[in-house]
């Protein structure tokens, strides 16, 4: 067990890490924050900030001898240089890193626990590509393999022609059938370092551009009929990267169960709603895990939880939803706006 007082190193500086920090307070924790970006919205409530390049090794030594155990907050960490952090635990361990940085060693890997992603083919140039709509056809969306989030890195494929007319950005690519679905959701897990599982409630998550627009718990008739189905797969994803932390794993709820989409290995953004809405969160419960705590409950606090996404430069009235009792409001503290770019969450509880 790692006691109170000791720091923890969070690798990523975005709002994942914020929210990691506050929980940890909260525990009474230290956090220090590695991130080669000088505006850390993290920063801001840590204890320490090393901003530095990711394969700056000697700047990771010293981060590392500052950390008894680290974590990540996003999952395009490079993990070549994490070499640097010599003896000091990194959780969840980078198996997971590797695993979930590249789509298509994901999807094999998914399918090789029994998992069932949509028809995928690897894509590296215009013939690989024509071979895989030759096998899978249309439609379908094309994605690179490696640092695509949020819809980024993605184009649908809704007739060949549209495939004839991309110019290929030289990357490797994978190519995916377009699945049929009547809601997507995520499993929320997570598992400490003796094994011990967690599920909070699944999710229903509504996307608009790529990226998630409203999570809601408990989840509709068809999502709550496939849940069971899918905390199994995630389970065994977990077991088989000796996983400690928070898991999120995306399906879709289609007419023959679930489709694995995508794994997230850390705190996602389709859990926030669980600050308020579960008796502990998932933020908590991930510090509880890396520290060798034992785990909090994860039962909804409540009847009903919607959380919604603030993106990009819209205008809210905050007086007008703070005013309302039932509604909880994160600003992750960034200065400027931008389309598609998140810079907070309103959650709302109906208690009855």
């Amino acid at each position: 067990m790692i006691p109170p007082g000791e720091t923890i190193g969070i690798l990523g500086g975005g709002q994942l890490g914020r929210m990691l920090a506050m929980a940890a307070a909260q525990l009474g924790y230290r956090c220090h924050v590695f991130a080669p970006e000088p505006n850390s919205v993290a920063a801001e409530v840590c204890a320490a900030f090393t901003c530095a390049a990711w394969d700056d090794a000697a700047a990771m030594a010293r981060f590392a001898a500052d950390c008894a155990v680290v974590t990540y907050e996003f999952e395009n960490v490079p993990v070549a240089p994490l070499a640097a952090l010599g003896a000091v635990p990194l959780l969840p361990h980078p198996r997971a890193l590797e695993t979930a940085q590249d789509r298509l060693a994901e999807k094999r890997f998914v399918e090789r626990l029994g998992g069932r992603p949509a028809a995928f083919a690897p894509v590296d140039d215009r013939a690989g590509l024509n071979a895989a709509l030759a096998r899978i056809g249309t439609p379908g969306i094309l994605k690179t393999r490696r640092e695509g989030y949020d819809g980024k890195g993605q184009w649908r494929i809704a007739a060949l022609a549209d495939a004839a007319a991309l110019t290929l950005p030289g990357r490797p690519l994978i190519y995916e059938r377009f699945v049929e679905f009547g809601a997507e959701f995520s499993v929320l897990l997570c598992r400490g370092a003796d094994g011990d599982v967690r599920f909070w409630d699944a999710p229903e998550n509504v996307h608009e551009g790529g990226i998630l627009a409203r999570s809601t718990a408990p989840a509709g008739p068809l999502v709550q009929s496939q849940i069971a189905v899918a905390r199994e797969l995630s389970t065994r994803i977990a077991d088989e990267l000796d996983y400690v932390g928070v898991l999120a794993v995306e399906f879709f709820a289609g007419e023959a169960g679930p489709v694995f989409n995508e794994m997230a290995p850390r705190v996602h953004n389709s859990g926030h709603w669980t600050i308020e809405g579960a008796v502990t969160s998932q933020f908590e419960n991930h510090i509880r895990a890396i520290c060798g705590l034992p785990l909090g409950s994860t039962a909804l606090a409540a009847k009903r939880v919607e959380m919604r996404n603030v993106i990009g430069d819209t205008v809210e009235d905050w007086p007008q939803i703070l005013s309302d009792p039932a509604n909880h409001l994160h600003l992750y503290g960034k200065a400027a706006a931008r389309p598609g770019r998140k810079m907070g969450h309103v959650t709302r509880l109906t208690l009855a």
